[in-house]
């Protein structure tokens, strides 16, 4: 599959993901992005959240790509089960622990119960050793879960402008590998 084949979804986490972040960087890149925007990206409320990730897939009028960071991406993969055949692949990167999540307190504590079923459509979970948010064990039990590949990023702390990653071309070229699979 190319991008131009799907719709992608570009779906933030907690704060939005700033012009610097690899997720806005991609956005502009590619024709058929559009992000998914929240209502509050400081102060996430579970039920908003579902919904406009919900909303986002119908509307798609193409194959859905999800391209998910931080608790974007364990929102997403709350949702997607329900829109199984229309999603044709995840790219889930540094989804926090369900424990980070619920140390966080401008975050719903009801993120913390979250779906734990597995992926209807084939994803790859991309992981730091180092990720603030998530042990590697933690990342590779969701992965688990999920029936996702794990993606080893090495150190690469939260996979975010942050930590360096502006416009990461090693995970553009991980998704476009991850796409020709599809």
């Amino acid at each position: 599959m190319r991008t131009s084949d799907a719709d992608i979804l570009i779906i933030p986490g907690l704060g939005g993901s700033g012009p610097d972040h690899w997720q806005s960087r991609w956005q502009a890149k590619l024709s058929t992005a559009r992000r998914v925007e929240q209502k509050n990206w400081d102060r996430p409320h579970l039920t908003d959240w579902r919904d406009a990730i919900a909303t986002a897939i119908a509307e798609a009028e193409r194959p859905v790509i999800l391209v998910a960071h931080s608790l974007g991406a364990v929102t997403a993969a709350d949702v997607a089960a329900a829109f199984g055949d229309k999603i044709k692949g995840g790219f889930l990167v540094a989804p926090p622990s369900l424990r980070a999540i619920g140390e966080i307190a401008a975050i719903d504590p009801r993120f913390t119960e979250i779906s734990h079923a597995a992926l209807p459509f084939p994803s790859v979970l991309v992981a730091s050793r180092d990720d603030p948010y998530a042990t590697f064990a933690e990342s590779e039990d969701f992965a688990r879960t999920w029936g996702a590949e794990i993606a080893d990023a090495g150190n690469a702390g939260h996979i975010n402008a942050a930590s360096g990653h502006g416009p990461w071309p090693e995970g553009l070229m991980r998704l476009a590998s991850f796409l020709k699979t599809l």
